[in-house]
């Protein structure tokens, strides 16, 4: 009897739509089955938020990449949404990793919070699936609207290049999600690093020009901000934004602070008498 070819679950946050999820599938569709289930609209900044959903609605297609006919399933939610429907209700088995990807934009420092690449990869984690979130570094037009001036080549084999890894080979404890951050100069030959994900944040939100009053809210604008002189040489940030070379940060699900438990409650204890 032969053994099923694993079964990668493909989805991302820019929605059904996004060059960079076809740009995704075509790169891993030799590795396994492909199940992609994605939101049906633009959900970038959703994080692995899970909003009631009144009126949802899941449709199908089918869509021929380079290897094979994919059903695709576009749903009305968030990106964490999408595969825990997928695991729960579309998939005829446990899926062996989660892609999320490829995000136009990429996912740095505290940002990791924020996004909803990296939520989809969170959730899968949370339901004991490797996950994988991958973006590439784009031009600001692109981050919320799809663009067609984006080479996702370089992207697409670090993609594939990590997910056959993640399929070949069990992540240690802690290491729940590997993030990838690919410059957008990078080539396929470009050296990739390990990195911790950094404590700054890379967007900066910016203040409207003028004090807003009752009424719609003004949108707010932002920018790339690095304080160089704090900016940790270990960090995603420096080596995406400085060394620019390809960042893997692995990220775990354990948020719990790194400090001594002795001394917190110490300093806890003595500050209520």
């Amino acid at each position: 009897m032969t053994l099923p070819r694993p079964l990668i679950l493909l989805t991302n946050d820019d929605g059904i739509r996004s060059p960079g999820l076809l740009a995704a599938a075509e790169a891993l569709c030799d590795l396994g089955e492909l199940l992609i289930v994605a939101p049906a609209t633009q959900q970038t900044g959703m994080g692995r938020g899970s909003p009631p959903v009144a009126d949802g609605v899941v449709t199908v297609e089918h869509l021929q990449i380079g290897c094979m006919d994919v059903t695709i399933y576009a749903l009305t939610g968030s990106p964490s949404q999408a595969v825990t429907y997928a695991v729960l209700a579309l998939a005829d088995r446990r899926p062996d990793l989660v892609v999320s990807g490829i995000n136009y934009g990429e996912n740095l420092g505290t940002t990791v919070t924020v996004s909803g690449t990296v939520g989809a990869a969170l959730q899968a984690a949370e339901m004991g699936i490797p996950g994988l979130a991958v973006s590439l570094e784009t031009a600001r037009a692109y981050h919320y609207n799809h663009g067609d001036g984006v080479d996702w080549r370089t992207a697409a084999h670090f993609t594939r290049r990590f997910a056959r890894a993640m399929l070949a080979t069990q992540l240690p404890f802690d290491a729940d999600v590997l993030k990838i951050d690919v410059p957008a100069n990078a080539t396929s030959e470009t050296p990739w690093r390990l990195t911790r994900q950094s404590r700054q944040s890379f967007y900066r939100m910016l203040p409207p020009a003028n004090r807003p009053g009752p009424g719609p809210l003004i949108p707010l604008d932002y920018e790339i901000h690095v304080d160089w002189a704090t900016l940790e040489p270990d960090s995603d940030i420096w080596a995406f934004a400085r060394d620019r070379v390809v960042s893997v940060t692995p990220l775990s699900q354990d948020l719990t602070a790194r400090v001594s438990f002795g001394a917190l409650d110490g300093m806890l204890r003595e500050a209520q008498t």
